[in-house]
């Protein structure tokens, strides 16, 4: 458990280096801790070290922790994993972040039970850009209809997109999400958020534009 506070440091360090690769400013780009499966008392360990963005996948045990650790007020949680529509209510009650919003269905949702008293929901788009049929998220070519669902939702704030490329080369798949970034950065004042590369394609991803990297297993070990 010690480790977790190390392990952070190593991971930052990765970060720097491939932004220095880059030429990016390493503030530029933000590392989410992603304590699926792991106690809240990990989470705890990394927060005293510093981090304060984490991710989580499964929506209980993500309420369960945030309800926890709800003293450590300057915590920032992000819904990482697919959503089921009947989690939408705990997910837009709980959490500052959606990562994972690929349906018009689930954007509606989550707008009509994000508590007013809470502020906006801050939205990231799942795009499925590898076209892997085992994958969540929309396609490019139905941005636009979300986007325009999107525009007309008061409690929710439109940051960007997230993406898992398929493993493997992933290179291609970044720089289309990279394009598609930029395009709709161009057009919205809050996209600001491009959530790609895990521990195993990090440097790639950010030599691609990413401005989050989600990692995991580096920082809190295997998972349980």
């Amino acid at each position: 458990m010690s480790n977790i506070k190390d392990n952070l440091g190593k991971v930052e360090q990765q970060i720097k280096n491939a932004c220095q690769l880059t030429n990016k400013s390493p503030t530029s780009v933000q590392l989410l801790a992603v304590s699926k499966t792991k106690p809240a008392s990990d989470v705890a360990l990394a927060y005293q070290a510093g981090q304060r963005l984490f991710g989580e996948n499964y929506v209980q045990e993500g309420v369960d922790k945030i309800a926890e650790l709800q003293a450590l007020t300057d915590i920032q949680w992000h819904f990482i994993g697919p959503i089921q529509s009947n989690k939408t209510k705990l997910i837009a009650e709980h959490f500052d972040w959606v990562q994972s919003v690929d349906r018009v269905k689930i954007l509606t949702r989550l707008n009509e039970q994000r508590p007013k008293h809470l502020g906006k929901l801050n939205i990231c788009l799942q795009i499925n850009i590898s076209g892997e049929a085992s994958k969540s998220g929309a396609t490019i070519e139905q941005v636009p209809e979300l986007i325009e669902a999107l525009s007309s939702c008061d409690n929710l704030n439109f940051r960007g997109f997230m993406a898992i490329p398929e493993k493997g080369d992933a290179t291609l798949s970044f720089e289309k999400m990279d394009q598609l970034f930029k395009h709709y950065q161009a057009l919205w004042p809050t996209v600001d958020t491009l959530s790609m590369g895990m521990s195993d394609d990090m440097e790639s991803a950010i030599a691609n534009g990413s401005t989050m990297v989600r990692i995991g297993t580096a920082i809190f070990g295997a998972r349980n």
